[in-house]
């Protein structure tokens, strides 16, 4: 049997997860995730993975498995299943609840969706695909393993032991470690928290922070935190059960959906704490700010800034940030917390070093590995460093440093009758970029225009030629925007004008003008004289008029 294992997305990074198994002529796509852009990302709002490969292999696809109902597992899917709309999708009830939820916010229709239910077998005609539950941040999570005739290919998404998260969050051991005897001939574990030393549980609980919180403030408290960190969401509604607090949720998204996971038993509050905007001002109250998808820290920003109608921060309230902030995301943050201690407000933030997300540690992906005792290693998810680190935490335990797999995005593995062979295939990966609802045109040029016009401004050249006789009849004038203060760099513009003008010149004869030299010429000798008395580099943009 052959079987080849490649990553579309999810290595050497964080979020944009989504793995593709070939079992001969079958292929199983594993999570299709996106992922946030950095700060140097301008306008970009969120970046998902080249799907051309899903829509070349369309008939040899036998699904999207979904691990759980993250963005960085499952936000990929509006944009795919909009072209692709009968692409067959797997999850659980849960996790299918939140994909149907942002298709009909995306006006997206898919024709092809599936709930599964955990420990029950999925057949196709080449291998089974078998759910079992995981514990994560939100309920609904389940690993999944492939069954092929070499040995089972085991895909745990994000996962934690913690033996505290019952029900809808518990992991089935019994199932792992049955999984385990069978024979696995590849486990494909997350990596992100494989630095970290010991279990994530239970540094993964933030009761006692939130309990401390609400006793030791005496006005208004308001909670940033990710309406998709249901747990955390869990152990903060807990603690306002205990109180004589209520709360106040602020925007649509947030409300409904902790209004569905409570109809639904996923979260346990008292509904009678749930309060109208009358209520915002009073002192008794917990106001929940989440963000939308593509925004992270929008909704907060709004706030500060004073453009939210409903509710205006002030000194005599604490503001907790409850989630962890996205990498890249460091900067922004930092920012906001500044904003917030300008006002006066009482500033709490979750450490991310000491209240952990619900990841992996290296003691829980060595007890990963011993349950399922795999032939071959492959670390998923996260950073080539958290790749790295998580093979050392298989030596640990005792695998062969040649089983360990070390990949990037594209490069595939190959397996025949139960053993690694050697291949230089290659499959074609890459981002896209979306800004707002536009998935076509903002590329890797288009960012990079944006960071240099933030960083260095432009410069406008213009001028006048008549077409008749091919004199300069006007300019070159030059015109800068967040490059340089025109009145107190006068000198410089009126070199800069000169420079222009000789460019002209020498590209104009009687008969003819030759726009494209004259274009060239400018940017390479402004932009070369602009660096060499200002060492910035701005945009250069030349504009001929001819009359």
């Amino acid at each position: 049997m052959k079987i080849k294992i490649t990553a579309l997305g999810g290595l050497n990074e964080r979020g944009k997860n989504m793995y593709a198994v070939h079992v001969e002529n079958e292929i199983y796509i594993l999570d299709a995730g996106l992922k946030y852009p950095d700060d140097k990302m301008l306008g970009i709002d969120y970046i998902l993975p080249n799907f051309d490969y899903l829509k070349e292999n369309r008939k040899k696809i036998k699904g999207i498995f979904i691990t759980h109902g993250h963005d960085e597992q499952m936000g990929a899917l509006s944009d795919i299943l909009s072209e692709i709309p009968d692409m067959p999708v797997y999850a659980t009830a849960f996790t299918m609840n939140i994909i149907q939820n942002e298709l009909k916010e995306d006006h997206v229709e898919a024709t092809n969706l599936t709930v599964i239910e955990p420990h029950k077998i999925i057949k196709f005609r080449k291998a089974t695909v078998f759910p079992i539950s995981l514990t994560h941040s939100i309920p609904g999570t389940v690993g999944y393993v492939i069954n092929t005739a070499d040995g089972s290919i085991v895909y745990t998404g994000n996962f934690v032991f913690d033996q505290k998260m019952l029900g809808p969050y518990k992991t089935d051991i019994g199932k792992l470690a049955y999984v385990g005897k069978q024979g696995v001939l590849c486990l494909m574990s997350e990596s992100i928290y494989a630095e970290k030393e010991g279990y994530t549980s239970p540094n993964n609980r933030i009761y006692g922070e939130v309990r401390d919180v609400l006793e030791q403030s005496d006005g208004r408290i308001l909670f940033n935190i990710f309406d998709s960190q249901f747990y955390r969401l869990q152990e903060l509604l807990s603690e306002i059960n205990k109180t004589n607090r209520n709360i106040v949720i602020l925007g649509k998204r947030l409300e409904n959906t902790i209004n569905d996971a409570i109809k639904n038993y996923y979260l346990d509050f008292d509904v009678k704490k749930m309060k109208g905007f009358r209520s915002l001002n009073d002192d008794r109250t917990v106001v929940l700010i989440s963000d939308e998808r593509e925004k992270p820290f929008s909704n907060i920003t709004r706030i500060i800034k004073g453009y939210d109608k409903f509710v205006t921060i002030k000194e005599e309230d604490t503001v907790v940030f409850a989630s962890p902030v996205y990498e890249g995301m460091e900067r922004r943050a930092t920012k906001i917390y500044d904003e917030i201690a300008k006002i006066g407000s009482n500033l709490i933030i979750f450490s991310n070093k000491k209240y952990l997300s619900n990841h992996a540690s290296s003691e829980d992906l060595m007890m990963m590995i011993n349950l399922m005792n795999p032939k071959y290693y492959f670390p998923v998810i996260g950073e080539y460093r958290h790749q790295v680190e998580n093979k050392k935490a298989a030596l640990k335990v005792g695998m062969n440093e040649e089983n360990i797999l070390l990949r990037l995005n594209g490069q595939v593995t190959f397996f025949e009758n139960g053993e690694i062979k050697e291949t230089s295939e290659i499959i074609k990966t890459d981002e896209i970029l979306v800004d707002g609802k536009n998935t076509n045109d903002v590329n890797e040029v288009v960012v990079k225009d944006r960071e240099m016009l933030s960083e260095n401004g432009i410069v406008l050249v213009s001028t006048t030629i008549e077409k008749a006789s091919k004199k300069v009849l006007a300019g070159p004038e030059i015109i800068t925007k967040g490059f340089i203060y025109a009145k107190e760099n006068v000198d410089i513009l009126k070199e800069a004008e000169k420079l222009s003008l000789a460019v002209i010149q020498e590209n104009i004869t009687k008969n003819h003008v030759d726009f494209t030299k004259i274009k060239t010429g400018i940017r390479d000798k402004l932009g070369k004289f602009l660096f060499k008395e200002t060492e910035c580099k701005p945009m250069i943009l030349v504009v001929i008029s001819e009359v």
